[in-house]
């Protein structure tokens, strides 16, 4: 975590842990910094909660703070502060007027339950599926975990209020019902379709997207799905994209128009 970003960050977790009282409040000795590199450095590595070094704090408390700041909202609130700051730093508006709709179906660990998982028969893979919407600059504007058997047209109704355009997913038909549940939103939904030529022809406004995932895969705590609990699962991706912003606004170009 560098010292740009925390600067950024702290107040919510200052804020957060002013708020908490309760029996063993008052014996809090962990810096939340160390906190953070430890959710951190689990995220990046993929490594098991129990394995952290010993130069971090103890696993049992790192994940106590993970799972309280994905239960209360803190880890969105954090998301959104810097994600907001980012699309400042573009001379863009907080509030986004297009947006870009995916999912990726990735395989699930054996801790996963089995009622959590799917099986996306396209994909022939068994596990959860991300459903993510980003803004044209590929910074996350809400995620949704499901079972990979889950088809998008109904996990994306859920939309955000906003007004924007939904450019996503044009190798399958969208019912009927997700443009009218978009046009009771003030949301425009259209569809990027493939083109018919042949070869490889990337689409701009699909390539988006489809760069955030990259980003996500990066992270091996997300080249699989570990998580016992899709909130916890939706928690790592916030955590992913947090180690993109601030520190790198002026290397995130916007790959398709404006919004």
């Amino acid at each position: 975590m560098s010292d740009a970003r925390w600067a950024l960050i702290e107040p919510v977790f200052t804020d957060w842990r002013a708020k908490r009282t309760g029996p063993g409040t008052a014996a809090r000795f962990h810096e939340l910094r160390e906190i953070v590199n430890a959710i951190l450095y689990v995220n990046r590595t993929g490594v098991p909660w129990e394995y952290l070094p010993h130069d971090f704090p103890p696993y049992k408390t790192v994940y106590d703070y993970y799972a309280k700041w994905e239960t209360d909202g803190t880890t969105q609130q954090v998301q959104d502060l810097l994600r907001d700051r980012t699309r400042q730093s573009h001379g863009r508006s907080v509030q986004p007027t297009a947006a870009v709709v995916d999912a990726q179906s990735v395989k699930t660990s054996a801790n996963v339950a089995e009622t959590s998982q799917g099986i996306d028969v396209g994909k022939k893979i068994k596990g959860r599926k991300r459903h993510v919407i980003t803004d044209t600059l590929g910074l996350v504007l809400a995620v949704l975990v499901t079972a990979a058997n889950v088809y998008e047209a109904p996990a994306r109704r859920p939309g955000r209020s906003a007004s924007r355009r939904d450019q996503g997913l044009g190798r399958r038909r969208i019912p009927n019902s997700v443009f009218n549940h978009g046009a009771r939103l003030g949301i425009d939904v259209e569809v990027v379709q493939r083109p018919r030529t042949k070869g490889f022809e990337p689409l701009p406004k699909r390539r988006v997207i489809e760069r955030t995932f990259g980003w996500l895969t990066q992270h091996r705590r997300l080249a699989r799905d570990y998580e016992a609990l899709p909130e916890r699962s939706r928690a790592m991706i916030h955590w992913a994209m947090a180690t993109k912003w601030p520190a790198n606004w002026r290397v995130v170009p916007p790959l398709c128009g404006s919004g």
